[in-house]
């Protein structure tokens, strides 16, 4: 018997906050740099400053990638296109429902949610699939951007969970 497979990917977008955070850092840097001619406190400073950067620039650039494999389907985290962490695994087994963000077919289970996790991008534009399924903490609503390959292999494996419309 083969298996069902099907993996997407996204790229988290850059929030204002985080092109604030960045061009602040980088401007104090600079600043500190310059100015390190005239105090080895200003250098130490400066040193502080790059050590920061070096440990949260990676962890600024995210990215989402879904896996799906025969009925499980793993929300993984990577962050500066070196670590991999998986943040969620969701059996189809536990899912009530996945459709369209916008779909009313999620109606009737939205008072139900104790939790959103959203594993999108944060683009307007994107077309975000909202799953609701049972955790330890109840019930949990996950945002994300499968793909069109993706939707149909879930579709295949649990028809009757999930909507396109």
């Amino acid at each position: 018997m083969s298996e069902i497979y099907a993996e997407a990917g996204v790229k988290k977008q850059k929030t204002v906050g985080v092109t604030l955070i960045r061009f602040l850092l980088i401007f104090l840097i600079g600043i500190a740099v310059a100015l390190s001619f005239v105090s080895t406190f200003v250098l130490i400073f400066a040193v502080i400053l790059i050590a920061i950067a070096a440990y949260f620039f990676p962890k600024l650039n995210v990215e989402y990638e879904y896996i799906y494999c025969d009925g499980q389907l793993d929300f993984d985290k990577i962050m500066g296109n070196s670590r991999r962490k998986t943040m969620l695994r969701v059996e189809f087994e536990q899912v009530d429902i996945m459709a369209p963000e916008d779909s009313h077919s999620l109606d009737n289970f939205n008072h139900a949610i104790k939790t959103v996790k959203d594993f999108s991008s944060g683009s307007k534009e994107a077309k975000r699939y909202a799953l609701i399924t049972k955790k330890e903490e109840g019930k949990v609503k996950i945002l994300f951007e499968p793909n069109a390959n993706m939707i149909q292999c879930i579709k295949m494996k649990n028809p009757r969970k999930v909507l396109e419309y």
